[in-house]
C-alpha cells in the first residue's frame, strides 16, 4: 500500500514530509512548541499521517530557516507571514515570465523557421530583365 503521504512525492524529493517534529526542530534549530506556534499562524504547513502526527519535509525544514532568519532580523510573524507570502508570489510570477519567454522564443523560432522555407536562393530565383528599348514608365 503507498504511503499517502508520499504518493506525490519521490523518495528523494525535497517536499516528501519524513521529518517528525523533534528532528524538524532540531534541523531547524530551535524548539519543537515553536514549530507548533508557526503552524498556529500559518506559517509552515506540514503533513499529517493518518493519525494526526506532524511530518516536516526538506522544504518545510528550509522555511522554517527562513522564518528564523526573518524574526532575527527584527520582523514580527505577521511582518514575517507577508514577507514569506510576498516572496511565494515573486517565484509564481517569476515562473510565469520564464514560460511566457519560453513560449515567446518558440513562437519567434516557428516563425524563423518558416520564413526560412519560403525563400529561394537568388541563384535559383527567377529574374526579369528589362529591355533597353522600352520606356522607363516609372515616374520622375
Amino acid at each position: 500500500m503507498t504511503d499517502p503521504i508520499h504518493a506525490r512525492t519521490g523518495p528523494e524529493s525535497p517536499t516528501r514530509a519524513v521529518y517528525v517534529i523533534s528532528v524538524a526542530a532540531e534541523l531547524a534549530g530551535m524548539h519543537p512548541q515553536t514549530l507548533r506556534v508557526y503552524e498556529r499562524r500559518g506559517l509552515v504547513d506540514p503533513s499529517r499521517t493518518g493519525g494526526g502526527n506532524r511530518r516536516y519535509s526538506q522544504r518545510d525544514i528550509e522555511q522554517l530557516r527562513r522564518i528564523q532568519d526573518l524574526t532575527a532580523a527584527g520582523l514580527n510573524l505577521e511582518g514575517v507571514r507577508r514577507v514569506l507570502e510576498l516572496e511565494a508570489d515573486v517565484a509564481r510570477l517569476q515562473a510565469e515570465i520564464d514560460r511566457v519567454r519560453a513560449e515567446a522564443h518558440d513562437a519567434v523560432e516557428k516563425t524563423h523557421r518558416h520564413y526560412r522555407r519560403d525563400l529561394v536562393p537568388v541563384s535559383q530565383s527567377i529574374v526579369l530583365a528589362r529591355s533597353k528599348s522600352a520606356p522607363d514608365r516609372r515616374r520622375r
